[in-house]
């Protein structure tokens, strides 16, 4: 997730992307205004996402841009491809 000007990042993890999205609402996000999913990924148990997840945390922003712009370099919000 990141906010409308794509200065802050936030990487989470959840069972149910929509509904998370949805909970954005309070705390981190709302503090900062994360209103747009530019990156995704998907797996099929939650272990394997979770290790995922604090890989990702590990890794600076650069990188964490790079692996955005692999998929969506104008990082555009990709909330409705998944509806």
């Amino acid at each position: 997730m990141t906010n409308k000007a794509n200065t802050t990042l936030y990487v989470g993890v959840t069972s149910d992307l929509i509904k998370r999205i949805w909970q954005h609402v309070d705390g981190f996000s709302k503090k900062y205004n994360l209103h747009k999913l530019i990156y995704y990924e998907q797996y099929e148990d939650m272990y394997s996402a979770i290790c995922r997840e604090k890989r990702l945390k590990k890794y600076k922003r650069e990188w964490k841009l790079s692996l955005v712009n692999e998929t969506n370099p104008f990082r555009q919000d990709l909330y409705h491809e998944i509806i």
